[in-house]
């Protein structure tokens, strides 16, 4: 029996862990920000989690089934919490208040459970005992929640059908403690039949889980949902309308296939074409295979290693046919090598060197893709480039986000390389920037090569002029102690979308 409810405390904190880590998670998948997002819901989950103790010393009697109907409806609760928390951010404006009130809720309920256990058993062990092995399992417990979210459910499980898996353990908890405890127990049969309820209603939502995902995500897409799964570092949603195939990455679109090649020519040949003697290349993200594909239409090049840090994404795309044909199957080309890793840490410790370097990141929405866009990293970045090699950045539109484009300009300008700005339009973003850097002056090429659908020769000089409305404006680099780019974004995008 001892050993029975040391198991019933580590799998209480576990579950207590997983429910915070799923509601900081789904925060930052759907509002960006992850630092952000996780920060506050920690704070508000430990803060309520104190509430919670503190009212224990209201619960005089009963403690036993007090206890019992604490674990059921911390299972239901934060078993359902993912599910209601995406039925909320699609269907009402009131995603935040939800996902504040669902984490001091269950917050409140898990503060509850280990004072409550341990007057339950103070009877049973000396108290320095009783604390010593209550504190030491609960934090056991939430030692394997961490680990076991990252690797086993997110990407085995999901995070709705994850949240109801350990609902599940709790009301288990619940059920088996009627039997641990059933001395103490006036009307253990009632108990039984509630855990036994609660049991039947989160086994329903686990295998309505997906459905109930399906729904809230085809609210969020005006297109047909064909590919949803999230991933240790994001939601990776591809939707489809007629010949119009979209991917989206934690809810932020990354290409329509109508007119990514706008997208891609742009940001590949512009630099690499003038480049001839060019051999090895190096692209950090584009993890969709799409600026390697225009990479490989040079014969010359030896070698391409693309650095992606989500190993789901290059898999998804080396394998879906629709993508394949789409990046003419360039992840599986014999020339090319991914590297599933942090670009940051992996561009400090990578050797060799290359002639041309491809950075297609996300928009610097967090801190975490922040670090990304600062001098620390560019000057890592010049140091893996030839002595006449050059690099081209993706860069936000310079026309709705003029600050954090000139940003990035003014961060490489200062990271040492020789900075040539330039824009395309592409119809699914707008005006998009940017940025060829190099370490010796540049001149834009005068031959591309065959088969481009957007760029020619004769047009590319008309790229490197901006129009007054997208002109230089004053601003700071980015740096890895102070990141203004995230700031910048988030208040030029903030006005933009609701």
């Amino acid at each position: 029996m001892t050993a029975l409810i040391f198991i019933s405390v580590f799998l209480i904190a576990a579950c207590g862990l997983i429910y915070e880590l799923v509601a900081g998670a789904l925060a930052s998948y759907l509002l960006g920000d992850s630092i952000f997002q996780f920060s506050t819901v920690i704070g508000g989950y430990l803060f309520a989690m104190g509430v919670g103790s503190w009212l224990s010393r209201f619960i005089t009697r009963g403690l036993v089934a007090r206890f019992v109907t604490i674990e059921l409806m911390v299972g239901l609760l934060g078993g359902f919490s993912s599910s209601l928390l995406l039925l909320a951010f699609a269907y009402t404006p009131g995603f935040r208040l939800g996902l504040y009130l669902m984490v001091l809720a269950v917050g409140v309920l898990v503060g509850l459970e280990i004072p409550l256990l341990m007057r339950i058993l103070r009877h049973r062990f000396e108290l320095r005992d009783l604390v010593a092995h209550v504190l030491t399992f609960d934090y056991l417990g939430a030692l394997g929640a961490s680990l076991a979210f990252p690797m086993i459910l997110v990407p085995k499980l999901g995070l709705a059908r994850g949240a109801l898996l350990f609902g599940i353990i709790n009301a288990g908890v619940a059920l088996w403690s009627t039997y641990l405890f059933r001395d103490q127990l006036p009307r253990p049969a009632r108990l039984r039949a509630s855990c036994l309820l609660v049991l039947a209603a989160l086994g329903a939502g686990m295998a309505g889980a997906e459905s109930i995902s399906s729904l809230a995500e085809a609210s969020l897409y005006a297109d047909e949902v064909i590919f949803a799964r999230s991933t240790n570092y994001q939601r990776i949603v591809l939707t489809k309308w007629k010949d119009d195939l979209r991917l989206f990455l934690s809810g932020h679109l990354q290409f329509s296939s109508r007119d990514e090649y706008r997208y891609h020519e742009a940001l590949v040949h512009p630099g690499l074409a003038a480049l001839p003697w060019a051999r090895r290349v190096l692209i950090l993200g584009g993890g969709d295979g799409l600026a390697a594909r225009e990479v490989l239409r040079y014969p010359a090049i030896e070698s391409v290693t693309l650095v992606d840090l989500d190993p789901e994404m290059t898999r998804l795309f080396s394998s879906h046919t629709l993508l394949t044909q789409l990046n003419a199957g360039a992840l599986t080309a014999p020339r090319v090598r991914i590297v599933n890793a942090d670009a940051f840490p992996w561009l400090e410790q990578a050797g060799g060197s290359f002639d041309f370097a491809v950075v297609d990141f996300p928009d610097p929405t967090n801190f975490t893709l922040g670090k990304l866009y600062t001098t620390a990293f560019y000057r890592m970045l010049a140091r893996r480039l030839t002595a006449r090699g050059a690099v081209a950045v993706q860069a936000t539109s310079p026309l709705f986000a003029r600050q954090s484009y000139w940003c990035i300009v003014e961060t490489l300008k200062q990271a040492g390389f020789q900075v040539h700005p330039y824009h395309a339009y592409v119809p699914s973003f707008g005006e998009w920037g940017f940025v060829l850097a190099s370490l010796t002056p540049y001149r834009p090429p005068d031959k591309l090569p065959a088969g481009l659908r957007f760029l020619t020769a004769a047009a590319l000089p008309q790229l490197f002029h901006f129009p007054s409305d997208m002109g230089p404006v004053q601003v700071e680099a980015n740096r890895l102690n102070d990141q203004v780019l995230v700031r910048y974004y988030e208040q030029e995008w903030s006005q933009i979308t609701p």
